[in-house]
């Protein structure tokens, strides 16, 4: 640290120390750091914060904060903040903390200061009951300061945990964020990564190179691609840093601060009476089975200007998950999505919706099901993979589920895939369904082919003879009337009604109030 330039006896000269310190602190990583940094395309953890936050809103904690390491000649540069900047503000008027780590400083590696600052403000964030976002960019572990820094990550851990349903806690990660470090944006409800500048990982390339003999590059390994499309661990892929920001504050904008506050609504009164747009979904759904149509079309006639959020869009890309608002009120959308596996469930998209439900759930933000699903994916390695584990996972998520649920099925709806995407037997609230529905054990191929198989060995004609099964099997069972006969669904509307149905659905129910058995905790199926 330099010398005062001020007599420190004086008022002035207090205050002028002060002035200097916080030059100092604001100013902590070299200023060859800081262009390292920013000729790589990144902003500085500073300037992370300035874009997040409303503008004069930063109010920053333990700025002046300092390591108390002794080892390995580290004591000889101890500069303020220790490497990561934390404090509170707004965003869009709402509080909220936030931590940003700073490469520039000790490459963004926490130590027990660093540590201490974070678990500082998130208790703080947990106390006010406000969402936290943590701006990753970090080296991990600060080897010098060695088992307290791994002590540090436990508490962090043990905190995202504690959190976790309480206050929204999303993930921004900007940089490097690897080893342990990678197990907090794991416990969060949200993580945002961007692409060629993001990586996470436990094991890094060199090390995997030594141990198994693979050969991996760093983006191939746990870059933001490979996150968002193969692993699940991201739910969205940013072009540059100010585009994962602003996907980071739309996403506070549909969550509440906590779990005892209602998500931010902007009221607004529906016109009910049917229009031109509603009437393009009497045409969405082809008259052939086999043939896909885009569910995202279905969505986004039901919410507000169309505007929808999607989340984990490239991974398990068979079901889609995001976020809208309808009459100005946040609600969550579950959608399987024919044009991709012909909507099946598989493992991946059971746990993409599973934990979407969850959120949605644990923040008081309704739940709207769209269902075309034909069943689960069928193979081998879905079933090794644990399909009937991970695939339960779904099961569990919306029978937990107390906030309002509606579900909408719009053609296939078979067998356990039925069940498991909103039915009302897992307690949904209004189901309903399209003309086009056809709720069922199975399709006709495969029942006639089970149900006749002796007939059709037999018959003359076998293609034929299956043919004139098939078509019997579609008129008594393949439509939605079995199941609105037994009251499995309340209503068969008309697409063009879909708009309405929700809107009045969504009005009822916002006065539900529903409780589950008291327990502990559930075991659900990890």
């Amino acid at each position: 640290m330099s010398e005062p330039l001020s007599d420190i006896h004086t008022t002035a000269g207090k205050l002028a120390d002060l002035t200097r310190r916080i030059d100092e602190a604001t100013h902590a990583g070299s200023a060859r750091a800081v262009e390292k940094q920013h000729a790589k395309g990144k902003l500085t953890a500073r300037e992370r914060v300035g874009l997040l936050l409303d503008e004069g809103s930063f109010v920053e904690l333990d700025e002046f904060a300092r390591h108390r390491s002794t080892n390995f000649g580290i004591e000889k540069n101890r500069p303020y903040g220790d490497g990561v900047v934390t404090g509170y503000g707004t965003v869009d008027g709402r509080p909220v903390c936030v931590y940003s780590q700073d490469f520039t400083i000790f490459g963004g590696s926490l130590g027990e200061v660093y540590g201490e600052k974070i678990v500082k403000v998130m208790d703080f964030a947990l106390k006010t009951g406000c969402p936290v976002i943590g701006i990753n960019d970090g080296g991990g572990a600060r080897i010098q300061e060695g088992v307290v820094a791994l002590g540090l990550f436990a508490e962090i851990f043990r905190r995202n945990v504690h959190a976790s349903g309480v206050i929204p806690q999303i993930s921004l990660i900007v940089g490097p964020c690897a080893g342990g470090a990678v197990y907090s944006p794991a416990i969060t409800d949200f993580t945002v990564m961007v692409d060629q500048t993001s990586h996470m990982f436990i094991t890094g390339p060199d090390v995997i190179k030594t141990v198994t003999g693979e050969d991996v590059g760093f983006e191939e390994l746990g870059g933001a691609r490979t996150h968002n499309t193969t692993s699940g661990v991201a739910h969205h892929m940013a072009g540059d840093e100010k585009d994962a920001i602003e996907y980071v504050k739309s996403l506070l904008s549909y969550l509440p601060s906590n779990n005892l506050s209602e998500a931010p609504a902007f009221p607004e009164e529906a016109d009910l009476a049917t229009t031109d747009e509603d009437r393009e979904l009497d045409t969405l759904i082809p008259d052939s089975a086999n043939q896909p149509y885009d569910m995202h079309t279905a969505i986004e006639h039901v919410l507000d200007d169309g505007e929808f959020l999607e989340t984990q869009a490239l991974f398990a890309p068979n079901i889609i998950t995001g976020f809208g608002r309808v009459e100005g009120h946040p609600v969550g959308i579950v959608a399987n999505q024919p044009m991709q596996f012909a909507g099946c469930l598989d493992i991946n998209a059971s746990e993409k919706a599973a934990r979407f439900v969850r959120t949605c759930d644990a923040f008081n933000v309704p739940v709207i099901t769209f269902v075309d699903v034909p069943g689960f994916l069928p193979g081998v390695d879905q079933e090794y993979g644990g399909i009937i584990r991970r695939g339960a996972k779904l099961i569990y998520a919306y029978a937990e589920a107390t906030v309002p649920l509606i579900t909408v099925i719009t053609r296939k709806a078979f067998g356990g895939a039925y069940d498991v995407m909103g039915s009302k037997h897992l307690g949904a609230d209004l189901n309903v369904a399209w003309p086009t529905a056809q709720i069922a054990v199975m399709g006709a191929q495969g029942a006639v082919n089970i149900l006749h198989r002796r007939t059709i060995a037999a018959a003359e004609d076998p293609d034929a003879t299956r043919a004139e099964l098939m078509t019997d099997y579609e008129d008594a069972l393949l439509n939605p009337y079995v199941a609105a006969e037994r009251g499995y669904v309340d209503a068969v509307i008309m697409p063009s009604d879909t708009r309405a149905h929700i809107v009045k659905g969504l009005r009822q129910l916002r006065t539900k109030r529903e409780s589950l058995p008291p327990k502990k905790h559930g075991n659900i199926p990890l």
